[in-house]
């Protein structure tokens, strides 16, 4: 086994594969950019040394560098982690060439996945089952429209170098093919540098069921069982669960051997992912082989009760598998979700930002967190948004689920905005309950789950206001006694003055809506007046973590938190969170000529101007496109109008909040 080894990625995986290796000895080398000089990867591992700036390519895109600093550090062996260099057969072939051991597959087995049409054609020779479409070298435009209405619609192009979700479209008609097939290369260039493109039928409602394979040195390959990643938005997993609720015995039996048989193929070692498009017939087909660890392996970590960064550290120093395939075991139900910091409201805008407050569930047998970022960290605008990933285990999928709806409502975020109500939302969706999603689901109902400005419940409001005098009352408490004269009545914090009755006036803002509330009494008793309406309060007090109090005679119970700058409460089903302003401030309202312009929602690189001064534009026309955090952003006009300057060029790295576009005033 390994002494030390060097980690070639950041954030979450980062830290986890830490983790593992802490508990086996193994000595640990981080990799850090500009941006994550305080990052938690880098104060995690056994020690930490700079590679450039903030921008990937300029860090952790850089493999010399990296291969450099592992024989610097006198590391063994480099592991990639999933994203970067991950899946670059031409660093692992470095890492090799410089003495050193890749924790991954052969970069010949990358290879052969490299190229999505290079894998489909093989797996066809290999007798595992593909979607018919079309995988040519031939890239002409013209050439593309004719094999496109040969193989039928709807059909999906897909970027033949990519991942990730990235450069995929699917087309309804030919009349769409043309625009759909520029749009999809300019994204796969742009993310990947090559703009080659497959096209292959489209599976109406398909479930996305993946496979985890792993081979060793010796010629041994198995596979770990299912999970099923079909809860997705543009492409990208939202949901992911093992056992599929969908796969039957006999589906599972032939979808293993088939993965194992693509394995074999390519000579794969380590661990790989071989991903499979199923439709609601049990027909399945193969869609790529991801050659490295995903993202959602620990539902099967919890479900096998192996650790896989512990089998890919023992293969790549060159053990045997430590299990035959009859010998895999499968216990219970997990799923998993990603917390990002994103915007649900605003079409999961990537935001960026501290993280003020970071409140995530204490780990337990039901519960795991895998976080790369602890309250006080900054989510950047050069990585990936995740927070963290939250993976709840239980006996089957019902309880799986209720822990993680527990697990979800122990999470809060203050800073940047996240998708955990969205979440929330998703877990309860009867089509995620039931297990009947499919991948094209969310896209087509997405108004299903996203959060929704409803009425304030007065039972929340009422718990929200004892839970902000309690914790006044304490404060105030704590801080008299702190001072010359502990048992003075100023001390108490009730509220009382010489005169007249008690009363304090509490201020909430909730969203962009001004709350008053007159509140008399103290330690729990309460009389809320709000616009001539009276509450009673009484016996409100935190019990094991929650707050009971009886609200105008009928008991209720609450997760609730409360400092002297918002309060949140938290019912189990809903979120509640008021802010809390100084009584006698009052906010104006949006400045007006808003709807003038087109401001850069981030920080980020322009790719295409669409709009010209003097250009008639229609209200919702596409202006700019620009790409943020691994995306492309589309920048549409707010009104109709006519265009009077455009202020920037594509190419232009531009900062959040300017001005790309005017119109003439109306």
């Amino acid at each position: 086994m390994f002494d030390k080894i060097l980690i070639a990625n950041r954030g979450e995986i980062a830290c986890r594969v830490i983790r593992t290796c802490r508990r086996l000895g193994i000595r640990t080398v981080a990799v850090y950019s500009e941006a994550d000089i305080s990052a938690r990867h880098a104060r995690l591992a056994d020690e930490a040394w700079p590679i450039g700036g903030p921008r990937p390519q300029d860090s952790y895109l850089r493999g010399e560098a990296i291969i450099e600093v592992a024989k610097q550090s006198g590391a063994q062996a480099i592991h990639p982690g999933y994203g970067f260099l991950s899946e670059n057969a031409d660093f692992a072939e470095a890492v090799e060439a410089a003495g050193l051991v890749f924790i991954g597959p052969k970069a010949a087995s990358m290879r052969k996945m490299g190229s999505k049409a290079g894998a489909k054609q093989l797996m066809a020779e290999r007798g595992v089952p593909v979607v018919p479409g079309y995988t040519g070298e031939d890239q002409d435009p013209a050439h593309l429209q004719r094999e496109a209405d040969r193989v039928g619609y709807p059909q999906m192009i897909k970027a033949a170098h990519g991942g990730g979700g990235k450069g995929m479209r699917i087309v309804h008609d030919s009349a769409g093919f043309a625009a759909a097939l520029e749009s999809c290369q300019r994204e796969a260039a742009g993310a990947f540098g090559r703009d080659r493109v497959l096209i292959e039928r489209y599976i109406r409602e398909p479930r996305h069921i993946e496979i985890q394979v792993f081979g060793d040195r010796h010629g041994n390959v198995i596979h770990l069982n299912e999970r099923e990643c079909s809860a997705q938005r543009r492409y990208q997993k939202v949901v992911e669960e093992s056992p599929s609720p969908f796969v039957t015995p006999e589906l599972r039996a032939r979808m293993g051997a088939a993965a194992v048989e693509a394995a074999r193929a390519i000579d794969y070692v380590n661990a790989g992912t071989v991903e499979f498009i199923v439709g609601a017939d049990g027909g399945f087909y193969f869609m790529e082989i991801n050659t490295r660890l995903q993202v959602e392996h620990p539902v099967t970590e919890l479900v096998t009760g192996l650790d896989l960064v512990e089998w890919q550290l023992r293969i790549a120093a060159g053990e045997a598998l430590a299990l035959r395939q009859d010998e895999v075991r499968r216990h219970g139900h997990a799923i998993e979700v990603r917390l990002y910091a994103e915007d649900p409201s605003q079409n999961f805008l990537p935001g960026s930002g501290k993280l003020e407050t970071l409140r995530l569930p204490a780990a337990s047998e039901h519960v795991r967190v895998d976080a790369g970022v602890v309250e006080g960290d900054t989510v950047t605008i050069f990585y990936d948004p995740m927070i963290a990933k939250l993976i709840t285990w239980d006996l089957d999928r019902p309880r799986a689920l209720a822990r993680l709806r527990e697990a979800l409502a122990d999470c809060e975020v203050v800073g940047p905005k996240s998708n955990i109500d969205f979440l929330e939302k998703l877990v309860r969706h009867p089509r995620v309950v039931e297990g009947t999603i499919h991948t094209a689901y969310l896209d087509a109902h997405l108004d299903e789950v996203l959060p929704r400005d409803e009425p304030l419940p007065d039972a929340h409001l009422a718990m929200a206001a004892a839970a902000a005098l309690l914790h006044d009352e304490a404060a105030t408490l704590a801080h008299g006694q702190a001072g010359p004269d502990p048992h003075s009545p100023w001390a108490i914090g009730d509220g009382w003055r010489l005169g007249h009755a008690s009363e304090r006036l509490l201020c909430f803002n909730c969203r962009g809506e001004r709350i008053e509330l007159h509140a008399r009494g103290s330690a729990g008793d309460y009389r809320l007046l709000d616009a001539g309406v009276e509450t009673l309060i009484r016996g409100a007090r935190f019990v094991d973590g929650r707050l009971v109090a009886e609200v105008d005679g009928r008991q209720w119970r609450m997760r609730a938190r409360a400092d002297a700058a918002a309060v949140t409460v938290h019912d189990g089903e809903r979120r509640v969170r008021l802010d809390r302003v100084p009584a006698f401030r009052f906010e104006g309202n949006a400045a007006a000529g808003l709807g003038d312009r087109i401001s850069a929602p981030m920080p980020g690189r322009i790719v295409v101007i669409k709009a010209t001064p003097g250009q008639d534009v229609a209200e919702g026309e596409e202006l700019l496109v620009m790409e943020a955090m691994k995306m492309e952003l589309s920048l549409r006009a707010p009104r109709a109008g006519r265009v009077a300057a455009v202020q920037a060029a594509a190419g232009d790295f531009v900062d959040a909040d300017a001005v790309l576009v005017k119109l003439e005033a109306p």
